[in-house]
């Protein structure tokens, strides 16, 4: 049955019937207590992202890969990484992935790509809080495309180290918008710290915002941060 969903699978669209495609679902759900048919099932997944098959039949593997997926499918996700029809899921099942290899990976394709690919990119990144990433962002937070410049200050947001703060503060927003993301990400950050115990970084940083020439709701989030910081409500 499960042979006779993989050959069904080759020529799915989304809008056909996914009845036949149940066995696979099936065959994902068992291999959580057996890893050697588990590591078949990513290896059979990933040959089909090789094969002439519907975008669809790719789009359905990446999504089984974003739940058995490890280091083993990782160079197959990669090479689909700049293809603007598949990209999408596949670095989704790449942000997912627990193997260092998939961020690698991620951080890899960074400096290849441009545009809406990058920005997905590095919005994985800082989903994986991938600390290995945080110089490749900060020189990114100066990008010439503002798309990128801010995806790139919320992902060292999302990473919340003390390295990622460093960078924010270091960095030189191009645009006005670009500043308002670096405001928020270094609020995530201290935010981030704070909760690490880290209190004399954060409140270093709820300080520089509560300033009257600070927008309103900046002002009251680094005065709540601050508060917190001194544990009081």
């Amino acid at each position: 049955m499960l042979d006779q969903a993989f050959e069904t699978l080759k020529t799915y669209d989304w809008g056909t019937d996914r009845k036949p495609l149940e066995e696979i679902d099936g065959a994902v759900i068992a291999s959580y207590s057996d890893k050697a048919a588990r590591k078949d099932l990513e290896n059979r997944l990933a040959a089909v992202l090789k094969a002439d098959v519907s975008r669809d039949s790719k789009d359905f593997v990446c999504r089984k890969l974003m739940i058995i997926g490890t280091a083993d499918s990782v160079p197959t996700l990669s090479s689909l990484l700049s293809d603007k029809d598949l990209a999408h899921m596949a670095r989704f099942a790449l942000e997912r992935n627990p193997s260092p290899e998939a961020a690698k990976a991620l951080r890899d394709a960074l400096p290849k790509l441009n545009g809406s690919l990058k920005v997905g990119i590095i919005s994985s990144l800082g989903v994986r809080r991938d600390a290995e990433s945080v110089p490749a962002l900060a020189k990114l937070v100066a990008d010439s495309d503002p798309a990128v410049a801010r995806a790139a200050a919320f992902a060292l947001g999302d990473i919340r180290s003390e390295n990622a703060a460093k960078a924010l503060s270091d960095a030189k927003p191009s645009s006005a918008e670009v500043k308002s993301a670096i405001t928020d990400a270094r609020l995530f950050c201290a935010g981030g710290l704070l909760a690490e115990g880290k209190k004399a970084e954060a409140i270093a940083i709820f300080k520089a915002y509560v300033g009257e020439e600070n927008p309103k709701h900046v002002r009251l989030a680094a005065t709540k941060g601050m508060l917190a910081g001194a544990g009081k409500n």
